[in-house]
């Protein structure tokens, strides 16, 4: 499916203004320029709201930030709101680190199929390759095979699949429900489909699998998985690791979960939300 009304990337983010400012840049680039834009903020510091609400790129992109205080990883939590104050019927989502190619946009709508949600991949970057794009220094998005393949020998970017754009088809499908390669930093679903399932569920606390949680609901609701490499990938900033502290106890839930036919979350989107404390900005 081309013609898509609206398209709606969520952008999580948290203290990070720099690499989510490079992330901006490759939104403005895009060949597809039917979206809109999403900060979903963790709790970053003022310094780095700052440095987003004066962002010439989230200025241009009319971005919308959505912050809440800083209570630790809860990224399932500032997903949904960032949802909620989205318009689009369909949803990308995409995190705060990871660089999209300039048609990005656009081969997200090309995968867009009702009854499916697009898996997407990531690139790795260095180090020192990810100082000069945050030093202003190195341009991502945009370049020639050769230079990515320069990149590549230089131990700068762990794959080319980046370059590479293989066609839409059903050899994307993937109709039984399997943790590898989910990424929700990267992945867009039909707003129907994220609605069905409640959303992200914010009982989940602390790094890691509340995508893996999502991808079982919607596979439980008869949403099928669809690959987007070698059409989707993102060039991923390099970072330290966050704390894996809940990682255990996340996986268990979630294997928990495998066993039954469970579609809805503890905690889901649709939870009463008196006295939230979202500030939401409107930029541009």
């Amino acid at each position: 499916m081309n013609a898509l009304p609206l398209v709606s990337v969520v952008i999580t983010t948290y203290n990070r203004s720099d690499a989510l400012l490079a992330v901006l840049d490759g939104l403005r680039q895009q060949t597809d320029g039917h979206f809109e834009v999403i900060v979903a903020d963790d709790g970053s510091r003022l310094e780095h709201q700052h440095a987003i609400h004066t962002s010439d790129h989230a200025r241009a992109l009319k971005a919308v930030h959505v912050w809440h205080p800083d209570v630790g990883f809860t990224a399932s939590r500032v997903r949904n709101r960032g949802v909620a104050v989205s318009h689009g019927e369909y949803i990308v989502l995409l995190d705060g680190d990871c660089v999209p190619e300039v048609d990005f946009i656009a081969r997200h709508k090309l995968l867009a199929q009702e009854g499916h949600f697009v898996n997407g991949s990531r690139v790795l970057l260095s180090p020192a390759f990810t100082l000069r794009v945050l030093n202003h220094s190195e341009r991502l998005c945009g370049r020639s095979a050769g230079y990515w393949v320069g990149q590549r020998l230089r131990g700068h970017a762990n794959k080319l699949t980046g370059l590479l754009r293989l066609p839409n088809g059903n050899f994307r499908v993937h109709k039984a429900f399997s943790w590898k390669g989910i990424r929700s930093c990267n992945m867009g679903i039909w707003r129907t489909d994220y609605l069905a399932v409640n959303g992200f569920d914010e009982s989940f606390v602390g790094w890691g699998h509340e995508d893996a949680d999502m991808v079982l609901r919607l596979h439980n609701s008869g949403v099928a998985r669809k690959n987007g490499f070698c059409a989707t990938e993102v060039f991923h900033l390099w970072h330290k690791e966050a704390s894996r502290n809940q990682e255990s106890q996340n996986a268990r839930t979630v294997h928990d979960r495998a066993k039954s036919r469970v579609t809805q979350p503890v905690l889901g989107f649709s939870q009463e939300r008196i006295n939230d404390d979202v500030v939401i900005t409107r930029l541009g």
